[in-house]
């Protein structure tokens, strides 16, 4: 990425010039800044300009009649007290437009992939009211992945939003990475990609795959890198959620929004929470993370002119999914995919917990009758498997009743067939990536639970696309099993 520019923002508004005045530093500890007005107090989330606009500073808190109190949005090396500090009159606003598309962006509207700035953009603000019940459509339709464990297993929902769950290292990016390339492919909507506390590393790959890719003409990326202080972070994803709104509301197109990582948000959040002084609550969160979060969340919507689909890397700290910021995003989603360190061990990629995975859209009324008692065949098929593992592990396969181990052949077979290759790690796995449609991957499972394949080695199921590549696979050299050659596969988040 490009070095720091200056933080601009567009000309002021005629309303914005009547609030525009000076103030003078009189504070400075870290990122928080205590600003004197003589004249009129600049309104909450007022954005501010000091050192000829090099520092960017939003105000939070009106302590007095004359002083506020403001957090910096970019490093302050360098400022003092009794600098002079410019009111812009507005807060921080981000560019929208066709133009922005295939471009990447910091917080401030800056283009950061060594091009030109784009010349013709609207500028609107980034706090924005989300959309009333009345625009709200109400209607539930399956967004296809091309992924068979999330389409059978957990359909998502065109609108909706869906998080992704795990530790450090399990594959969510990797994950996050593959539904951009198989949507964007497939759809004729907009992705918008909002790195969130990224390393600078993964946004330059990314840049470049997708480039690679043919994806990036419809593309916008939305960059707060690690290194930036805490405000800066707590705000790409509300700059990201408006470049979105403009595609939903003035061009009527769906927008696929993926943010990696929606905890980094809430630890940004934390961080302004606990350098402006506030009371932390449980486990040093801060005490607004509910409202914070849902304020975020709410803009994502399905309306009449279209729809923000949301996917979300959510990082479960120590993988403990009772933190309160799990629980927090969990009530936001209508599907949660968890991915799962014991099946990443065993080479089994995508590392989803079927188990803990769920769907609000898993009923019979939205997927149909059909792909409803498929997949609760299958949950019930690799529970049964799970309770066995304990007898099978003292006491041998050969002790369980043959019902039983005709339960742990099916489970075996399905938990491989429900790998899949991708487009995204071909340079490290040598497979090809597939993309299968729900039909295919119902009709596999479908043909695994009558035991079709009951006489087929399981390695032949392992990371194929559709169950017909299966006999083919068989017909060739047998692979290994997944726990011996594809344990150890960096797939990192």
């Amino acid at each position: 990425m490009s070095p720091p520019e200056k933080a601009r923002q567009p000309m002021q508004s005629e309303a914005e010039s009547a609030l525009a005045n000076s103030g003078v530093v009189v504070a400075v500890r870290g990122s928080v800044v205590d600003i004197r007005f003589d004249d009129q107090l600049p309104p909450i989330y007022t954005l501010l300009h000091a050192m000829e606009g090099e520092i960017a500073i939003e105000v939070l808190a009106q302590l007095d009649a004359h002083h506020v109190r403001a957090i910096a949005l970019t490093p302050t090396q360098g400022l003092a007290r009794g600098m002079v500090v410019d009111s812009t009159g507005g807060p921080l606003k981000a560019p929208v437009g066709k133009e922005i598309l295939s471009r990447m962006f910091d917080v401030f509207g800056n283009a950061i992939d060594r091009q030109a700035a784009p010349t013709d953009v609207q500028w609107r603000t980034v706090h924005r009211a989300p959309p009333a019940l009345a625009r709200r459509s109400t209607k539930s339709e399956i967004f296809e992945t091309g992924i068979k464990l999330i389409d059978v297993l957990m359909p998502l929902e065109r609108g909706g939003k869906a998080g992704l769950f795990g530790g450090a290292g399990v594959g969510k990016t990797v994950l996050l990475t593959e539904m951009i390339h198989n949507m964007v492919g497939q759809q004729e909507g907009v992705s918008i990609f909002c790195g969130i506390g990224e390393r600078c590393r993964e946004g330059e790959e990314l840049h470049r795959d997708m480039k690679a890719a043919g994806v990036l003409p419809n593309m916008v990326m939305v960059f707060g890198q690690m290194n930036e202080p805490p405000g800066a972070r707590f705000r790409v994803g509300h700059a990201a959620l408006t470049m979105a709104e403009y595609f939903r509301d003035d061009e009527h197109r769906d927008v696929l929004l993926l943010i990696d990582n929606i905890f980094r948000f809430i630890q940004a959040g934390m961080e302004v929470s606990g350098l402006m002084g506030q009371m932390p609550s449980r486990l040093g969160y801060q005490p607004t993370m509910g409202t914070e979060l849902a304020q975020l969340e709410e803009r994502i919507a399905n309306t009449d002119t279209g729809a923000i689909t949301s996917i979300q890397a959510v990082y479960v700290p120590a993988d403990d999914f009772t933190d309160p910021a799990a629980v927090h995003t969990f009530s936001h989603l209508s599907a949660s995919i968890v991915l799962s360190r014991k099946r990443a061990s065993e080479g089994l990629y995508p590392a989803i917990d079927p188990l803990q995975s769920s769907s609000k859209m898993a009923t019979p009324g939205v997927i149909g009758e059909r792909h409803y008692a498929l997949a609760q065949e299958i949950r019930r098929t690799l529970a049964q498997y799970t309770d066995l593992k304990d007898i099978i592990a003292m006491l041998g396969l050969e002790q369980l009743s043959p019902e039983d181990r005709n339960v742990v052949g099916r489970a075996r077979r399905l938990e491989r067939f429900l790998t899949q290759p991708f487009f995204t790690t071909e340079q490290f796995t040598g497979l090809e990536g597939t993309l299968v449609s729900l039909d295919d991957a119902l009709d596999g499972c479908e043909r695994i639970l009558r035991d079709e394949f009951k006489d087929m080695p399981e390695s032949a199921l392992y990371m194929i696309g559709t169950i017909a590549e299966a006999k083919t696979k068989a017909q060739a050299d047998p692979e290994p099993q997944p726990a011996d050659e594809h344990a150890d596969s960096t797939h990192e988040s």
